[in-house]
């Protein structure tokens, strides 16, 4: 995937994992640190929550993807040579 379209997914991933946060009110990384540690297994009885768990962590770990191939791809380039520059005439 090239680079632009990293930063255009993640975006978009960001969107997503916003409403997320806005509706459980805490940060995507505080909330998969706590799904993976177990703490959020009183939830489990809750179609609702269980529903949006698992999606919340799918976009979530899809976000971590797509950051560490940004990540890899911006280190082994020059910032200046990956802008994606379109002049206007």
């Amino acid at each position: 995937m090239e680079l632009h379209e990293l930063v255009i997914e993640m975006k978009v991933l960001e969107r997503r994992l916003t409403l997320y946060e806005e509706k459980y009110g805490v940060l995507s990384e505080d909330f998969y640190a706590a799904l993976m540690a177990g703490k959020l297994a009183r939830y489990d009885d809750y179609d609702e929550t269980r529903t949006d768990f698992s999606r919340w962590k799918g976009l979530y770990e899809t976000w971590q993807r797509r950051k560490a191939a940004y990540t890899a791809q911006i280190t082994e380039r020059d910032v200046a040579e990956a802008f994606r520059f379109q002049p206007v005439y």
